[in-house]
């Protein structure tokens, strides 16, 4: 058994059968093993955010997003049925069987693993910014740590300081508290972005800001899981200065005000490939195509339908979409510069995919060492008919007499009578269930936000995942400004998100426009435009008390689904955990 799959067997995050019985007393032989070099030790951890976690939409992407009203991953004819493991978690099926929530956890688990071997590699060196890298270790064991307390209520911890310390199971309840003291206490040492040879893909004091601010928006759904009378965001901050709410809005203004960061005018910036150096992105997940470390290219792979291709050996794969439900929320907000925006090529063309496009230029990429044409596709909520290029062969598009790429209204391609036309309503044949007939995968709007990299084929991206980004800032302070009751503050970040947004040049780059009110549902809507698709509704919505409602094909859910369940394969493995309540 190789030292990984060991180690995953012995921090009780078992996937294969075979791991089942091993006794609890192997952790303590693998949990903060020193057998790596600091700085290696450290790269693994930083490497497991990028090795599927929070880059692979069956993880951690899944357990926030297809669990909400925003997003859906359904069976489409002979396609991601997989023994209904989606569909389960939009409806609400889902049990400790569920292969996505044990691979999640166990995900989550060997993060938590790797930053605890890099703490006890880093504290036993002699490494000149051992200060910077122990910070860095432990604020990466708190951001894993604070994601298994989210998304499972509890997360395995060992002393690393301690070789005979027991393993201990943290509660989200009393841990939350400790995880803020514990980043609050490490800012010291942590660098300053750009400083010390950090970027945004380490943890700064910036990061920590963020991830602080974040753990205070959610104490209180944290320490009352259950609550069924709403939730107590006017709690006393954990070291007694101020509210959660007002811790909120200080580590935020930290970030907002320090001059570091700036609103991007075009939205999708933030999400395009190469787009590291985002004058928004605080932390994020460092993708590159051409190295070993591992990427992702699934959060603009999934939605594309398979006859959507960007090259000639690219494609999508016509799963996930949005609901109606989100969908309808921009309703009279649709020229909002965050809902779509239209490609212009460089000789000016705009690519309009609406049926009067006859053809675009040949732009070119390299895939896989050959030199392919490449199309792009618009950003945004993609509804409606779809237009584009059409093989000819298998290596080429089919082309203009002219020589441009020619545009043609396309077809699903496992239909390939059926109109690939995006519907808004899903309308599914039993309303309870996400299953499509084959001439019915069409449908649901689909979020291209994140631009497709076609050079990593359609598996790997050189795009940077953001973990925290100023608009996310905004969002976060105009909540906590809502929730303390200073309700023009709130406005004012709102709106300075819709203004700093611009449409395209060939809408004039007109600002998005401002709103003139604000409430709760309001807010709630607006974080929605702003954070869609990236790992933020659930926790936003257990927040605004939203996720219990009923939705396309989910029933009226139970307080206890919003967490889920510890995987049964650990639960048979170790006696180490309680099973959550209600599973």
């Amino acid at each position: 058994m190789n030292k990984k799959l060991f180690t995953l067997c012995g921090f009780l995050i078992v996937a294969m059968a075979g791991c089942t019985k091993l006794h609890e007393q192997v952790i303590d032989e693998v949990l903060g093993s020193s057998s790596a070099s600091p700085q290696n030790a450290l790269a693994a951890a930083y490497g497991q955010m990028d090795n599927g976690t929070f880059v692979n939409h069956a993880q951690t992407f899944a357990l926030q997003e297809y669990s909400t009203n925003e997003a859906i991953l359904p069976t489409r004819g002979s396609d991601w049925g997989d023994g209904g493991i989606y569909r389960a978690i939009h409806e609400f099926t889902w049990d400790g069987t569920n292969s996505m929530i044990t691979n999640t956890w166990n995900s989550l688990n060997l993060g938590i693993t790797e930053s605890l071997t890099a703490i006890n590699s880093v504290a036993q060196s002699n490494d000149p910014n051992k200060a910077q890298l122990l910070a860095e270790s432990k604020a990466l064991l708190d951001l894993y740590t604070f994601h298994a307390l989210d998304l499972f209520g509890q997360a395995p911890y060992r002393d690393p300081s301690n070789p005979n310390a027991p393993v201990q199971v943290r509660k989200a309840a009393t841990a939350i508290d400790s995880l803020i003291t514990d980043v609050e206490s490490l800012i010291p040492n942590l660098a300053n972005i750009g400083q010390n040879n950090t970027g945004n893909g380490r943890f700064t004091k910036q990061a920590a800001y963020a991830l602080l601010a974040d753990m205070y928006l959610n104490r209180a759904v944290f320490k009352d899981r259950y609550n069924t009378t709403g939730f107590n965001f006017t709690e006393a901050a954990v070291d007694g200065n101020g509210t959660d709410m007002d811790k909120v809005i200080t580590y935020t203004s930290n970030i907002i005000g320090s001059g570091q960061f700036k609103l991007e005018s075009n939205f999708f910036h933030n999400f395009d490939i190469q787009n590291a150096n985002g004058t928004e992105l605080i932390f994020v997940i460092t993708q590159y195509v051409n190295t070993l470390t591992s990427s992702s290219n699934n959060f603009a792979y999934m939605p594309m339908e398979r006859n959507q291709k960007p090259t000639p050996a690219n494609r999508g794969t016509n799963a996930s979409c949005i609901t109606p439900e989100f969908y309808h929320t921009w309703d009279n907000n649709q020229n909002d510069p965050r809902f779509q925006r239209h490609y212009q090529y460089p000789d000016g063309t705009w690519f309009m995919n609406d049926g009067t496009d006859v053809s675009v230029p040949v732009t070119t990429v390299v895939v896989a060492g050959v030199t392919l044409p490449w199309f792009h596709y618009n950003r945004g909520l993609q509804v409606g008919q779809q237009y584009g290029p059409t093989l000819s062969g298998t290596t080429d598009y089919q082309h203009t007499p002219d020589g441009r790429i020619k545009v043609n209204m396309l077809y699903c391609e496992k239909a390939p009578t059926q109109p690939m036309n995006f519907t808004p309503d899903l309308n599914f044949d039993d309303p309870t269930q996400g299953v499509f007939t084959q001439q019915e995968i069409n449908r649901g709007v689909r979020p291209f936000k994140f631009e497709f990299d076609p050079t990593g084929l359609n598996s790997r991206s050189n795009s940077a995942i953001p973990m925290y980004r100023l608009g996310g800032m905004y969002c976060m302070r105009a909540e906590a400004y809502l929730r303390k009751g200073l309700t023009a503050q709130a406005l004012a970040d709102v709106n300075a998100l819709r203004t700093s947004r611009t449409r395209e040049a060939l809408y004039g780059n007109a600002p998005g426009v401002a709103l003139t009110s604000i409430d709760l549902p309001t807010l709630y809507n607006e974080t929605g435009f702003e954070m869609y698709w990236e790992q933020y509704r659930r926790k936003a919505s257990i927040r605004f008390g939203t996720f219990e409602a009923a939705g396309t094909t989910k029933p009226v859910s139970q307080p206890f689904r919003r967490i889920y369940p510890i995987p049964q394969s650990t639960m048979d493995a170790s006696k180490l955990f309680t099973q959550n309540q209600g599973y």
